[in-house]
């Protein structure tokens, strides 16, 4: 019985949510997303893109590349403190300097967006419009990041000395792609942070769409509530 009611529940909560969203209009859907997507997107870069932005937030601060955690401890027993603390940081100052490239392609891909980008954002997960913008900007972003992470790690001497060891671990198989050059590591986890903090803000307008900025962002976004 409890199983029976429990389906009813969902049953009437999903066709709450499809009568909501018949009630708007093709261009008010899209309106109204794109408009919470740029405001989302903004925020999450003005988080990130700051100082202590990746440093400071234990969500997305970068560590170590695995291969090099495996060694950290012989670092620091060797002397190497410093270096291995340096290029923790200087990875995570490299993230916050990058992030701000993404504030164009960000916008223009929520320009983009279709009439059926937009229902099925509006129809999907909790993460629909983030996981959209993944598609849409992840390879794009990571070729604005890379330069502006290389400029920023190549001042470390270990980054240097880790890129020169890197290239013979991937040689050899012994270590991932991602993590045969400094650079390329931190762009990747500079990507992972960004779509995170998206991600949590799009969580926000769609559990609390009361709050969002506007009329129209507030209505689409209650509709499917």
């Amino acid at each position: 019985m409890k199983r029976i009611l429990s389906g009813l529940a969902l049953l009437v909560i999903s066709v709450h949510a499809m009568a909501g969203l018949e009630e708007i209009t093709n261009a008010e859907a899209v309106r109204g997303l794109r408009q919470a997507l740029n405001e989302g997107s903004v925020a999450a870069v003005a988080k990130l893109g700051v100082e202590n932005g990746f440093f400071g937030n234990p969500r997305v601060k970068i560590p170590l590349p695995p291969s090099l955690q495996r060694v950290e401890r012989g670092l620091r027993a060797f002397g190497m403190k410093r270096e291995a603390d340096e290029l923790v940081l200087a990875m995570n100052r490299a993230a916050e300097a990058a992030v701000p490239e993404a504030r164009q392609l960000l916008a223009d891909a929520v320009k983009k967006m279709t009439i059926q980008d937009a229902k099925g954002i509006l129809s999907g997960g909790d993460t629909a419009a983030t996981d959209y913008f993944k598609r849409t900007t992840q390879g794009p972003l990571a070729q604005r990041f890379l330069p502006v992470v290389k400029r920023a790690t190549d001042r470390v001497d270990l980054g240097q000395k880790y890129n020169a060891v890197a290239e013979q671990g991937l040689a050899l198989g012994l270590i991932e792609e991602e993590q045969a050059s400094i650079e390329r590591y931190v762009t990747a986890k500079a990507l992972d942070g960004l779509y995170l903090m998206i991600g949590e803000q799009e969580k926000a307008f769609r559990k609390d769409p009361v709050r969002a900025s506007s009329d129209i962002v507030r209505r689409v976004f209650g509709a499917i509530r």
